[in-house]
């Protein structure tokens, strides 16, 4: 049996073989930033990304409750809860990314893989099993009060430093999507009739 490592064949002349199972040196570890003409100071990017990092950790796991209860909705609103959940799990994806962006432009590293996001977030764990749907429902808006009483906090520090960019990115996007989904969400909360009699 020959060993695949004493073959004679030398991948590095062949440009179709594929070098897998490499390995690289961290060349920037988390909580840092680089130095880029923003004209920011670092104090103020480090400070940025920080906070960023906590909104886009509370983001992802907003998005992936909007994912599972999304597809656990029950009784006679499932079908517009599901389509509306859904949505809203497409308009957290999109943030996510805004937000990503946004470190990584102020030269940071944004939080990627889940279990660091796990260890950073401040939205509390669910049940892993499927729970009463007006409780996945207040679920849902708790954090999105979590995100945005961060965010407002983080919107106005930030503006204290100067950077504009973060501040929009908390407030018109981050902010706003968020009230607006919280909006929608309460309102299927209220227990009304559709037709009195």
């Amino acid at each position: 049996m020959s060993n695949p490592e004493s073959s004679s064949v030398d991948h590095r002349s062949d440009g179709s073989q594929p070098w897998l199972h490499q390995k690289g040196r961290v060349i920037q570890e988390f909580g840092t930033v680089k130095q880029f003409p923003v004209a920011l100071s670092m104090e103020t990017r480090l400070y940025s990304c920080q906070r960023l990092n906590r909104v886009l950790a509370d983001s992802r796991i907003l998005h992936d409750l909007y994912k599972k209860y999304h597809w656990l909705m029950r009784g006679a609103t499932f079908y517009p809860l599901h389509l509306l959940l859904d949505k809203h799990a497409g308009e957290q994806l999109e943030l996510i990314d805004t937000i990503a962006e946004r470190v990584q432009t102020l030269g940071g590293v944004a939080i990627g893989d889940p279990r660091h996001v796990a260890e950073i977030t401040a939205v509390p764990r669910p049940p892993d099993g499927v729970e009463e749907v007006p409780a996945m429902l207040s679920r849902l808006l708790e954090a999105h009060e979590l995100i945005l009483t961060d965010c407002h906090d983080a919107a106005a520090r930030t503006q204290e430093y100067g950077d504009d960019g973060t501040n929009d990115v908390l407030v018109s996007d981050v902010v706003r999507t968020n009230e607006l989904q919280a909006w929608f969400v309460a309102e299927h909360l209220v227990d009304t009739p559709l037709v009195r009699t």
